[in-house]
């Protein structure tokens, strides 16, 4: 019987644990194997407290750059547009027109034809007017030469020379063949005029540098095409020699 000074606790008394029929002990678990895993260390922590993380970054020049760009854009446009309508009013201004161009005379001298070998001489007189109020003209470089047809027989340079304004000038060119060789289909044709109309048709280009030039304004140098066609020559087959038939002819003038 026990003793009744005793205070009751209300548990009963620790009684050991039956053993475990494996052979281990209750309080301790059996060790369990290492997880499956292809690392030899432990993956680092995941840290997801960063503000910024999932925000684009932003150049705080960009927009200055943006700016700047738009800036010199607008700049170039409205050079651009300034500068064309200077040039715009200096052109309503002066008013520039194309020079004009006139054959006066061409006469043909020496003339032989044989064996698709051709000798002669011509002498080219020309005007040249200046139409312009305002603009003065300075030619230079200016070749010319003489074709059948498209076919070049001969050519030459014509001297430099300036022209005022409202003003003309007349000038001769004169071009020389000695032997020079033609196609035949050329050689052909001269004869073939020259039998059937007494006449043998010329043509006369020429190209020059010219500058256009009012007070203090200057354009830059253009090359003038000057185009003179089917000046028929009357030369005989018992003559050497002949004059231009019909008069004087306008010539087409381009730059």
């Amino acid at each position: 019987m026990g003793d009744p000074n005793r205070p009751v606790t209300g548990y009963p008394a620790a009684v050991a644990p039956p053993p475990n029929p494996n052979g281990y002990s209750a309080a301790q678990p059996p060790p369990q194997p290492p997880p499956a895993t292809a690392y030899p260390y432990a993956a680092p922590p995941y840290y997801n407290n960063y503000p910024y993380q999932n925000q684009h970054y932003q150049d705080p020049y960009a927009a200055q750059r943006n700016t700047f760009l738009r800036r010199v854009i607008a700049i170039i446009i409205a050079c651009t547009i300034i500068t064309g309508t200077i040039l715009f009013v200096i052109w309503l201004v002066i008013l520039p027109r194309i020079p004009e161009f006139q054959v006066d005379s061409l006469t043909v001298s020496n003339l032989n034809l044989s064996n698709s070998l051709i000798t002669a001489n011509w002498d080219l007189h020309f005007t040249a007017r200046n139409p312009n109020k305002k603009i003065t003209l300075y030619y230079d470089e200016i070749a010319a030469a003489i074709f059948y047809e498209s076919l070049s027989i001969a050519d030459t340079t014509v001297p430099p020379f300036f022209m005022d304004k409202e003003n003309e000038t007349s000038q001769k060119v004169s071009f020389v063949a000695s032997g020079a060789y033609v196609e035949k289909w050329a050689f052909e044709g001269m004869g073939k005029e020259r039998a059937e109309r007494t006449s043998i048709r010329f043509n006369v280009r020429m190209v020059a540098r010219v500058s256009f030039k009012a007070g203090a304004w200057r354009a830059r140098r253009r090359y003038l095409r000057v185009y003179c066609g089917d000046l028929s020559v009357g030369v005989a087959l018992n003559k050497s020699s002949g004059n231009l038939l019909g008069g004087q002819r306008q010539c087409r003038v381009g730059l």
